[in-house]
C-alpha cells in the first residue's frame, strides 16, 4: 500500500456513516420539500379516504408563495379541530420514530380544500346549490361528495343559506370535499345572531399550512397526482368582485 492510500473504514463504521446520511437527509427534504402523511378522517371523500398515504410540496409556498383557490392543503390544527383519533398520529415507538425524520407519515393535521383566500366571500348558495365565490357560482361536481341539498353544509343545522368572508387578510376558508362530513371553516360560522361565537375561528392562518397535496402514493391501486380543479378558474379577484 503506498503511503497516499486511504484507509479504508470497517463494514460497521461506514454503516453508520451511511445511516446518518440517510437520516440527515431525510431530515432536510421532510423540513423543506416533500412530507408524507395520511387521511385521518372520511372528510375528504371521495377523492382521498381514511389511511391514504399523500405526499405534502412545500416549496410552492416559499418566500410570496401562497395557496390558492382550489389547493388541497395540510396544515396544523387552528385550535380543537381535531378529533382524539384524528390527532393520535403514530403510536408505536418505530412509526413515530420514522415519521420524526419523514419515512412515516405523520399525524395531528388536517387535510382541506381551499374555498376562500384573503378578501373573498363565499355564499350558499345559487338556484343550482352551487357555492358562490365574489358572486361567481363554482361548479363542484368533479370532486366533492354528493350532497342532498346544495354544495355547502348547513352549519348549525340551518339551510343551505350563509354566507362567509371577506376573508381576513393571512388566512384562508377551507372545506372539505365530503361536506356533510367535515369539520371545516363552515362549521364555525357565526350563524346565528347574539350566540357565543367567535368569527376568526372559522379561517386558518396561512402561517399553520404546511404544503400542498401533490401526490396520491398509497395504496398502489388508485395512487395518482392531486392537482388544482379548473372549477376556481373564473373566480374574479375579491376587488372585481360584484
Amino acid at each position: 500500500m503506498t503511503s497516499g492510500a486511504r484507509r479504508k473504514l470497517p463494514l460497521w463504521a461506514e454503516t453508520i456513516v451511511l445511516l446518518v446520511v440517510a437520516v440527515v437527509l431525510a431530515l432536510v427534504i421532510k423540513t423543506f420539500f416533500v412530507q408524507a402523511f395520511y387521511i385521518p378522517s372520511s372528510s375528504m371523500r371521495p377523492g382521498l379516504v381514511v389511511n391514504d398515504r399523500i405526499l405534502v410540496e412545500k416549496p410552492s409556498y416559499w418566500f410570496s408563495g401562497t395557496p390558492e383557490r382550489g389547493d388541497v392543503v395540510v396544515f396544523e390544527d387552528p385550535g380543537d379541530w381535531l378529533g382524539p383519533s384524528e390527532d393520535s398520529g403514530p403510536t408505536s415507538l418505530p412509526t413515530r420514530a420514522l415519521s420524526a425524520i419523514g419515512l412515516y407519515p405523520s399525524g395531528g393535521h388536517l387535510v382541506k380544500r381551499v374555498i376562500g383566500v384573503e378578501g373573498d366571500v363565499i355564499r350558499c348558495c345559487d338556484e343550482q346549490g352551487r357555492l358562490e365565490i365574489n358572486g361567481e357560482p363554482v361548479d363542484e361536481s368533479g370532486f366533492i361528495a354528493p350532497q342532498r341539498l346544495c354544495d355547502g353544509p348547513m352549519p348549525g343545522g340551518g339551510s343551505c343559506r350563509w354566507e362567509a368572508g371577506p376573508v381576513p387578510e393571512g388566512s384562508l376558508f377551507v372545506m372539505g370535499d365530503n361536506r356533510s362530513a367535515s369539520a371545516d371553516s363552515s362549521v364555525r360560522l357565526c350563524v346565528r345572531p347574539g350566540g357565543d361565537c367567535d368569527e376568526s375561528d372559522a379561517y386558518v392562518d396561512d402561517d399553520l399550512v404546511v404544503g400542498k397535496v401533490f401526490a396520491l402514493a398509497w395504496p398502489p391501486s388508485h395512487a395518482r397526482f392531486v392537482s388544482r380543479p379548473d372549477a376556481f378558474a373564473d373566480v374574479p379577484a375579491p376587488s372585481a368582485a360584484e
